[in-house]
């Protein structure tokens, strides 16, 4: 066995000592581990104000000039009024640093290699600059990135295995992604991921770490993942026990979080013991989902009940959940506020905009949604949210095509639904997070929008609103769905507009 060329000898013999012997897969008969003592100072930390966590992927325009690359990343952050408490910096790499490292060999890509020539350590300057706003500040690490292509600026799909894969292909599933994913049910994989983490906890001055498991799934064979989950438990334990130790030597708190799928089934397809981390006392944050809307708030509350563990719905609205990407704000206020009602903790963005357009088109970057920024100054409460305009949807099934598992998924929506013969009915549920009857004084119109494809005709559908007929009041046939990610294409939808607000239906 050769040594792989990112590791130092040191590393690749302390990472890979335990690998000389076999993983064992199957779940060993073990006694329960007690559960992980916390301090008073650690539960302060972990209820501190946190309405908007943002987790910045900020791999564009590296290399530019930094200062003015810093004022377009702290763009809204900036902004008189924004509720954001908290930036989760998501800046991984699959094998290789971002940042100065004994343990890895350094990304080599041109932006990062010009900042490094002028003496650059940019994670180090995002922590100092979101500590000098006074932000909380976290590390999210991407449980299985991707390869990156040779110029280090995207996805390498048609690459080699990394040479730590090939070096130990014991530590990879062979899976979606055709170089593989890590394995963590080798010990190897675990003892690897904590010691590059400890490195960082080590090195900089960060609030938390985020173990992200929506990049990517599956982390364990799949159709064992259940079976196997001892060994992702074994891995939070291990993560929380190193935090613990950097924590006790710099005295204050390092929390920790998990990204993971928006319900139980979910969590239990993908090999996710809830009930076990919160029993161990394992995490701080759990992190809800990515893409979906339906978030299973209440059944995280009474699975971890007794524990001081928030609860944060997330986002995404680059991979947004079907027919949503980039929305008007009455979307985003519509799921804030429905959150908020299940009893969201604190809500977290993925994949937003970051600057307004104008400074966007500064930095030869496509500017998102005004959404966004708007959204930043609003969805952080209840309170800034009431007798606002929302839009309450029913989430649609479709899947995110980058996974082989539960999460990022909405397999189990209700919709579509097929009517399937003339006369049948179908009931479906809409969350509406506002007190419509305590604040029926206060309300202009309520509209039900509604989507119907296939050859129904509109004159012999009927709609009935919490048992209330509803009429349709008007259609067009110009609308289509922003991005779709469901393999089959849809038919066009048709939409209506009635005092500035949407009617949508098919015929």
């Amino acid at each position: 066995m050769h040594t792989p060329p990112e590791l130092s000898r040191r590393t690749f013999l302390a990472t890979t000592g335990a690998g000389l012997v076999a993983p064992c897969l199957a779940r060993a008969a073990e006694p329960r581990p007690h559960p992980v003592a916390l301090g008073q100072k650690h539960h302060e930390a972990v209820n501190r104000k946190r309405r908007i966590a943002v987790q910045y992927d900020a791999w564009s325009q590296l290399g530019h000039d930094f200062e003015e690359w810093l004022d377009y990343r702290f763009d809204y952050i900036d902004e008189p009024g924004t509720q954001i408490d908290s930036i989760w910096w998501d800046i991984t790499a699959m094998g290789n640093s971002t940042y100065p490292s004994k343990i890895l060999k350094p990304l080599r890509q041109v932006g990062l290699d010009r900042w490094r020539k002028q003496g650059i350590d940019w994670v180090g300057r995002l922590v100092a600059e979101t500590r000098k706003r006074k932000r909380e500040v976290f590390w999210s690490h991407r449980i299985s990135e991707v390869e990156l292509n040779d110029d280090g600026t995207g996805a390498g799909w048609n690459g080699k295995p990394h040479p730590i894969k090939q070096a130990h292909p014991d530590w990879v599933i062979k899976t979606w992604w055709k170089q593989g994913l890590w394995n963590l049910a080798s010990a190897g994989v675990r003892d690897f991921k904590v010691r590059v983490l400890r490195e960082l906890a080590t090195n900089y001055d960060f609030d938390g770490f985020q173990i992200d498991f929506a990049r990517h799934i599956p982390c364990l064979p799949p159709g064992r993942q259940w079976e196997l989950r001892a060994h992702v438990t074994r891995f939070m334990r291990d993560m929380r026990l190193m935090l613990k130790q950097v924590a006790e030597k710099r005295k204050r708190p390092i929390l920790l979080a998990a990204r993971i799928p928006c319900d139980l089934a979910g969590c239990r397809h993908d090999g996710f013991d809830i009930a076990e981390w919160a029993r161990q006392n394992l995490v701080d944050i759990l992190t809800l989902g990515s893409r979906s809307i339906d978030c299973d708030i209440e059944g995280f509350r009474r699975l971890t009940r007794g524990r001081n563990i928030k609860l944060q719905p997330c986002l995404d609205d680059h991979h947004a959940t079907d027919a949503y990407q980039y929305p008007p704000i009455e979307y985003f206020r519509g799921v804030a506020a429905n959150w908020w009602r299940q009893g969201a903790d604190s809500l977290l963005t993925f994949n937003w905009s970051n600057a307004d357009p104008q400074f966007c088109r500064k930095m030869d970057k496509t500017p998102g949604p005004l959404s966004h920024q708007q959204a930043y100054h609003e969805i952080g409460s209840p309170g800034s949210l009431r007798d606002k305009d929302k839009i309450f949807v029913v989430q649609r099934r479709g899947g995110y095509p980058w996974a082989e598992g539960a999460f990022n998924r909405n397999d189990r929506a209700l919709l579509p639904l097929q009517l399937s013969k003339a006369g049948s009915t179908a009931t479906v549920s809409l969350r509406v997070g506002d007190h419509l009857a305590t604040s029926a004084d206060r309300l202009e119109q309520v509209l039900l929008r509604r989507v119907v494809f296939g050859t129904v005709d509109r004159k012999t559908l009927d709609v009935k609103f919490n048992g209330v007929p509803t009429r349709a009041v008007t259609h067009d046939a110009s609308w289509k769905d922003r991005q779709i990610f469901s393999p089959r294409p849809k038919p066009l939808l048709r939409v209506g507009r009635t005092d500035g607000r949407s009617i949508r239906t098919r015929s």
